[in-house]
């Protein structure tokens, strides 16, 4: 089987950097059926509604041998949807969604969002983080991560940088060295 290329998983491109909330327009998360992510972000994109349903690269090497890569869900089950009610009701209306979940603070998602596609555009080897665990909060100071907040976690004797989304209580989690953060207050 062909290795499909990168779908479009932000519709439209500036969604995130998006300045102020739109009136009529608010946050929503859609989780949906069991591997359906994908399929409801096809049909998002088709009837112009703007969604974010980070993918990342995940390669596995199969019993032949051959390494295979694929673009795989970050947060599997869960697309986030920007949209008016309408557009709400027409993705409810792809039998694609299980639930959907009205965020409450809109702000605080897109920027929890924002680090998440940093990290994903960083190109960096990433850990799909489903349990949140206390500790230090810091911000990264130097390289291609410089300015992202987070918290410190330890993950088979590594030091990582756990970069959440609060709403879901998930995230997603990179190696760091000690030499490049600097704590938060």
């Amino acid at each position: 089987m062909p290795l499909l290329a990168l779908e479009t998983d932000l519709y439209p491109a500036d969604l995130l950097d998006r300045e102020a909330a739109v009136p009529g327009r608010a946050w929503w998360v859609l989780y949906t059926m069991s591997r359906r992510e994908k399929e409801l972000m096809r049909r998002l994109l088709g009837a112009g509604i703007g969604f974010y349903g980070p993918l990342v690269k995940h390669r596995k090497r199969s019993p032949e041998g051959r390494v295979r890569s694929s673009y795989l869900p970050l947060f599997a089950g869960y697309v986030f949807l920007h949209g008016d009610d309408d557009e709400r009701r027409a993705a409810l209306a792809t039998n694609c969604v299980s639930r959907c979940l009205a965020v409450s603070d809109s702000d605080e998602l897109v920027r929890d969002l924002k680090q998440v596609r940093r990290l994903i555009e960083a190109n960096v080897p990433l850990t799909p983080e489903a349990r949140l665990e206390a500790g230090q909060r810091i911000r990264v100071c130097s390289g291609s991560l410089a300015g992202l907040e987070g918290t410190v976690i330890k993950r088979h004797g590594q030091q990582r940088l756990l970069v959440a989304v609060e709403f879901l209580q998930q995230g997603a989690s990179v190696q760091i060295e000690d030499c490049g953060v600097e704590r938060i207050d």
